[in-house]
């Protein structure tokens, strides 16, 4: 089995610098697993690697496709699955970088996404639905037909959750019915690790880069993706920082209350990300108050040399 390195953990908890040190020290190479870094032009609210990072260690999944463009799991899936084998097959060691856990399950996992087929109007459908009467309703209507499902996905993850109705809805069969997506994808030694902080530190570090965000020119960045023509209705536009700043770029809400939104919807982001690392057994938690970056480090380098 080849060796693949995954470094996850929330939103600002500072995964960008371990995973480029440990890829210097292992001939590594990063797979972005971020579900706002594959769009083009979205590069300060999506913290992507800039050119001094991308310099230092080649990246992968970064622009994919332009804003205006549909892009599911069942894509990053593919497409990173490529860029790991390209990575392996040139004697580097793929190390998958990110917060999206949907992603990283994708490729882990054995996740079976074409299984099923697809109505886009009712996932549309849905999604309005979800915007009008919340997420609980329509984890509601899971449980109605697929309580099996309903257990296994939180409410939360409104994809998955819609995912499973459209299913349901082009079969007539439970989305649980499907391939097990417990285990291990067993083309890979999988290696897992998330990185944490205090509540305190990590949220005090989350609203310092909401305000690095803004002193980089993220509401230039929104402005010129506003004149392209994108709008809320935008998947791509629904990203923390990217709705609420445009909404206040359409005059609806003010700078500050746009800012206040930011930091309190990305902690909130973060503390669901948290959760939904820990209820992976083999994510290994690697605590930033305990641990120094270089502990960090050669914790990680013990366990893939092992």
């Amino acid at each position: 089995m080849s060796t693949l390195i995954i470094i996850a953990g929330p939103t600002g908890v500072g995964k960008t610098e371990i995973s480029l040190k440990l890829a210097e020290r292992i001939h590594g190479e990063i797979v972005s697993c971020d579900s706002m870094q594959i769009y083009k032009g979205m590069d300060i609210g999506s913290a992507k690697a800039d050119e001094e990072e991308k310099g230092r260690v080649r990246h992968h999944m970064l622009d994919i496709v332009t804003p205006f463009d549909p892009f599911t799991v069942s894509n990053y899936k593919v497409l990173a699955e490529k860029a790991i084998d390209d990575i392996l097959s040139r004697g580097k060691v793929p190390i998958m970088v990110g917060g999206t856990g949907l992603y990283i399950d994708a490729v882990i996992k054995d996740l079976s996404f074409t299984e099923g087929g697809n109505d886009e109007a009712y996932r549309k459908e849905l999604a309005d639905l979800s915007e009008k009467k919340g997420r609980s309703y329509i984890h509601e209507l899971l449980q109605e037909v697929d309580p099996l499902s309903a257990e296994r996905i939180h409410p939360n993850n409104l994809k998955r959750v819609i995912r499973a109705l459209e299913v349901y809805k082009v079969t007539g069969k439970p989305f649980s019915s499907f391939k097990d997506s417990s285990r291990l994808n067993p083309k890979y030694d999988i290696h897992y690790f998330y990185l944490n902080k205090n509540r305190e530190s990590l949220y005090k570090g989350i609203d310092e880069r909401v305000e690095k965000m803004l002193d980089r020119g993220l509401l230039e960045e929104i402005r010129t993706l506003k004149a392209l023509g994108l709008t809320k209705d935008f998947v791509s536009m629904k990203g923390i920082g990217y709705k609420e700043f445009l909404s206040n770029l359409d005059q609806e809400i003010t700078l500050k209350e746009a800012t206040d939104l930011v930091k309190m919807r990305s902690r909130n982001y973060a503390k669901r990300q948290l959760t939904w690392f820990r209820n992976h057994d083999i994510a290994k938690e690697l605590s930033k108050d305990q641990l120094s970056d270089e502990e960090i480090l050669k914790i990680m380098e013990k366990c893939i040399n092992k």
